[in-house]
């Protein structure tokens, strides 16, 4: 089969490689649609995994093998494949910190080499210890459309830890595919949404999913949301874009008591200068979210195949497997008219 493989930093090859055989409980997945993904071109861009291996994760297809005995799945269905689980018994299960339980941290779906999503690629294996998170997907349902559950699960569980009330108001950083999807649930559950990215086409988009759309070059994010709260400040704010001025321009933006979600803050390392002592004298919180949480798949079905999220807004690209370095440089590059980028091997 074809798969693009990781040979090193900014390295990633269209190779022949063999198609994963299948053990006992687990299945074969032909991909259909795999959405690129923020972390992936981190890895490829910083090493920040050793090659070889095939990444993407963001993964819709059908079943093309079962192993001896499975009688929940059968060949042809249409899958999401959720490359993490946790065990559900360790201390940070108990406390709903998936993504810090050591069994989380393995990832269960492949097309070889080390495990490490396998997306880009014709075919993945997934292990028995990740069927859990195995999605059907609805008839009617797009294959790229279906490729938005994991990022909106890991939207669902940022949220979740702000506890966003209706009438609140909501500052997002940064209006990419991610941002775009965390204005249009807090839009949805009644927050009113400020939506700041300097690029026109990510305004409009932020616009067209419920936010008011400012140009954080043009105006003072801070005072917009003073402005529209009666000289208080947004609620809370969420950080998805890159770079040192994004955290304390957030930060500078809520009011007091207000709190602040740290979402594209993946690759450690990372620094930002904040005023501490405005956090603590105006007890804002800081707060940080990580990947995603099995337990809002069942909401995330539930928003994204029942229609609330509209996918066809977010997705503007789509690569053929053969193409994927110009899919990496759309996702990874901003262009006109660039959202949510999808390889379909």
């Amino acid at each position: 089969m074809r798969a693009a493989v990781y040979r090193g930093i900014d390295d990633v090859r269209l190779e022949d490689v063999p198609v994963p055989e299948i053990g006992p409980g687990e299945l074969l997945l032909r991909v259909h649609a795999c959405g690129v993904c923020g972390t992936d071109l981190k890895k490829i861009r910083h090493g920040l995994q050793p090659p070889p291996r095939v990444f993407g994760h963001e993964i819709a297809g059908t079943v093309a093998a079962v192993s001896a005995g499975d009688s929940e799945w059968r060949v042809g269905d249409r899958l999401v494949a959720h490359h993490h689980v946790p065990c559900g018994a360790c201390f940070y299960c108990e406390r709903r910190l998936y993504s810090s339980c050591e069994g989380y941290r393995r990832t269960g779906t492949t097309a070889g080499f080390e495990p490490a999503g396998g997306g880009f690629a014709e075919f993945i294996r997934v292990m028995p210890f990740v069927r859990r998170g195995l999605v059907r997907i609805p008839e009617g349902v797009p294959f790229e459309q279906a490729t938005l559950l994991e990022p909106l699960n890991t939207v669902l569980k940022g949220i979740a830890g702000l506890k966003p009330q209706a009438g609140e108001h909501a500052l997002v950083v940064g209006e990419g595919p991610i941002g775009l999807l965390f204005t249009r649930v807090l839009a949805d559950r009644g927050l009113t949404v400020i939506g700041s990215d300097p690029l026109p086409y990510r305004r409009q988009a932020a616009g067209r999913m419920g936010a008011l759309a400012i140009d954080p070059g043009a105006v003072e994010v801070a005072a917009v949301c003073r402005d529209a709260t009666g000289g208080r400040g947004a609620d809370l704010a969420v950080v998805t874009a890159a770079g040192p001025t994004a955290i304390p321009a957030a930060v500078a933006a809520v009011r007091p008591g207000g709190r602040v979600l740290l979402f594209g803050q993946t690759r450690r390392g990372e620094l930002a200068e904040v005023d501490v002592g405005e956090l603590c004298v105006q007890e804002k919180a800081l707060l940080g979210s990580y990947s995603a949480d099995i337990d809002l798949q069942p909401l995330a079905a539930e928003l994204l195949f029942g229609g609330r999220i509209p996918a066809e807004r977010l997705i503007t690209h789509r690569f053929p497997l053969e193409e994927i370095g110009a899919a990496l440089a759309a996702a990874s590059e901003p262009r006109p008219g660039a959202l949510k980028v999808v390889v379909t091997p």
